[in-house]
């Protein structure tokens, strides 16, 4: 349903700047960046200036936890004259139980947790491994442990989510179970590989063996030595020696998880840059081969360094990132040079992912949304007040998610994932029912139109909701320009033309 013609002052607030940055800044004593801004400086690229503190809370919420920030946050952190208050809010959000969710989901895409066709776990086997991979992120379990624990899953797809690691392919040959450990681990198509040395990696995985039990849907996952074994070679190249009564998995996991592997920690950090930085240091983040290098071997080798020096700490390594000037860049361009991009001279800008908008428009509105799987099932429940994020299924869904590209988890990939902007997805968010609904039926929106403090608390407390800034002067008297009084229908209006800026719906 078409909203009714705005002033045309208002559409100053889709155009408007985003709080000035600070200026930009020295490399400082921060490894990462000694090697990204000596590299930058190498190639004559000047980086962007440093973000505005009121971008950084937003970006830091929604790269970190998935999440805006409240308004109460935003002010207070605003207000903060600490000089170390950027690395007290990443802790701060490190900490918090939504990091565990938000990083769920993420892994929940790489495992390919997903009930329905073509994957098949079933909703309750689904669910249980989406539980534990989100336990293992809560309880910060080593990654080297989190990668042989799913490597060597063993047991009832109800009962051992790890597992439904090996359930979760579309086909269960030993060769395709090779190809979905060595993307996942390695960071590499093996279906690209030359054929002896994929069916020698396929011999880890040949006495793999599934078998059913008289409970529904339930299946056992185990090392079954009575099939025949195929002769297992390293992706290195190393001949293994597998003693008859060991499970060959075993000697894999050993091999991937050792600090020397050349695999192993350069995939996971450079996947961790990637989430963060919108672009991998070696890209794109599922392409890891000799003829595709990093563009800063020397920052790729220092994050695989901490990886192994904290024991796989995964959430060291997100401090290190997040704590840095690079990290803090402004999205703003200072540079035109080609290598700009690839160097990390700017911070990128990135629509949010599906999940992160519709839980921020259900946020903002206070409007929940409503999911559903395509083949319901026992266990299938999914209560009103659910998120997008904790979704636990990737059969699970709306339309919603599904314009805005949210991945059918069929393959593992990075790239399944799809943030390109589409003018479908603009008239969704313009138009549709769906997002006047959620405005009409707002009671939050209806609260801000009744603050005491006149019109200009009205308009800043709608900004500092939605983007999470107070708005500028131009911008205020363009706000004013709706209404003379700050009514409902002009809080209303005013969060329509917010939530349809550029600046609400990309990450920046």
């Amino acid at each position: 349903m078409a909203r009714t013609p705005l002033h045309p002052l208002v559409f100053v607030f889709c155009l408007a700047g985003i709080a000035a940055a600070q200026p930009a800044p020295p490399a400082g004593d921060h490894p990462i960046d000694k090697l990204v801004f000596a590299r930058l400086d190498k190639l004559g690229v000047r980086p962007a200036e440093l973000c505005s503190d009121a971008v950084f809370i937003r970006r830091a919420c929604i790269d970190v936890i998935g999440t805006l920030p409240t308004e109460p946050e935003v002010r207070a952190f605003l207000a903060d004259r600490k000089p170390d208050k950027r690395t007290a809010l990443i802790d701060q959000l490190l900490a918090r139980d939504e990091f565990a969710v938000r990083w769920g989901l993420k892994w929940g895409d790489l495992l390919r947790i997903k009930a329905e066709f073509p994957i098949n776990l079933w909703p309750n086997a689904a669910q249980g491994y989406s539980r534990w991979v989100r336990t293992a992120v809560r309880t910060n379990m080593p990654y080297d442990r989190f990668a042989r624990e799913l490597l060597t899953g063993t047991g009832s797809n109800f009962r051992v989510p790890q597992a439904n690691f090996y359930r979760a392919v579309q086909s269960r040959s030993p060769q395709s179970l090779a190809q979905a450990v060595a993307l996942t681990f390695m960071g590499v198509w093996a279906d690209k590989w030359p054929k002896d040395r994929l069916e020698g990696m396929a011999g880890f995985f040949s006495q793999v063996g599934y078998k059913y039990t008289g409970e529904w849907k339930e299946e056992i996952v185990f090392w079954d030595p009575a099939k025949p074994a195929t002769a297992a070679v390293f992706p290195d190249g190393a001949k293994a020696k597998l003693p008859a009564d060991r499970d060959p998995r075993e000697a894999f996991a050993d091999w991937l998880i050792d600090a020397k592997n050349p695999w192993f920690a350069r995939n996971i950090v450079n996947r961790q840059w990637y989430w963060l930085l919108g672009r991998g240091i070696i890209h794109e983040p599922d392409d890891i081969r000799p003829d595709n290098p990093a563009s800063n071997p020397e920052l790729l080798a220092l994050l695989e360094r901490e990886l192994v020096a904290s024991k796989y700490d995964l959430k060291a390594v997100f401090r290190l990132i997040l704590t840095s000037r690079t990290y803090q860049l402004s999205s703003g361009v200072a540079s035109s040079k080609p290598e700009a991009v690839a160097n990390f001279a700017s911070y990128p800008l990135r629509q949010m992912d599906a999940e992160m908008l519709i839980d921020a428009i259900c946020q903002i509105t206070g409007v929940p949304e409503n999911y559903s799987s395509a083949i319901p099932e026992p266990f299938t429940i999914v209560p009103p007040s659910e998120r997008a994020l904790s979704l636990p299924d990737g059969s699970i869904g709306s339309s919603f998610l599904e314009m805005f590209g949210r991945p059918a988890r069929d393959t593992g990939l990075e790239s399944e994932r799809n943030n390109a902007a589409t003018a479908a997805q603009r008239l969704h968010m313009l138009n549709s029912s769906h997002i006047q609904r959620k405005l009409e039926q707002s009671r939050r929106l209806g609260g801000l139109a009744r603050l005491r403090g006149g019109q200009r608390e009205v308009v800043s407390s709608v900004y500092l909701t939605i983007l999470s800034r107070f708005p500028t002067e131009q911008e205020f008297e363009a706000a004013s320009a709706l209404s003379k009084s700050a009514g409902r229908e002009a809080v209303v209006d005013l969060a329509w033309v917010l939530m349809n800026s550029s600046e609400f719906l990309y990450r920046h």
